[in-house]
């Protein structure tokens, strides 16, 4: 009998950690799982990089560059512009970019969502 109830106990325990430290864990975005913060730490750390190559091709170039001419030239080591399902896109004025991290919406009825992140040349991350 008191192996049964020292059983329950740790079933019990075992749940509420679940619950309270896995189920609850906080997340970076409003609206996004505790598993979308890994994927949009990323996306975020790639805009940076991609900011970083833009900034460093209008110093050498003087005007900023489509993200396939970043790759291409070198100042950039992205093999491709998506991560998760984000898609990268720059847009340029001059010496003046921005850098969209876009995903496709969730399904009807899901749960999910897929904040837009953006970066310009301020270098400061804005989340929609």
């Amino acid at each position: 009998m008191r192996a049964l109830a020292s059983l329950l106990v740790v079933a019990a325990l075992t749940f509420a950690v679940y619950e309270f430290y896995l189920r609850r864990m906080p997340t970076s975005d409003s609206g996004t799982t505790p598993t979308q913060a890994i994927s949009l730490t990323g996306v975020r750390g790639d805009l940076l990089t991609i900011a970083q190559a833009e900034r460093g091709s209008v110093v050498a170039n003087g005007r900023c560059s489509p993200l396939d001419e970043l790759i291409t030239s070198g100042l950039l080591t992205m093999i491709k512009p998506e991560r998760d399902g984000y898609t990268y896109q720059v847009s340029c004025s001059g010496a003046d970019f921005q850098v969209i991290a876009q995903h496709p919406a969730a399904r009807e009825g899901s749960s999910l969502r897929y904040p837009t992140l953006s970066i310009d040349s301020t270098m400061e991350i804005k989340s929609n």
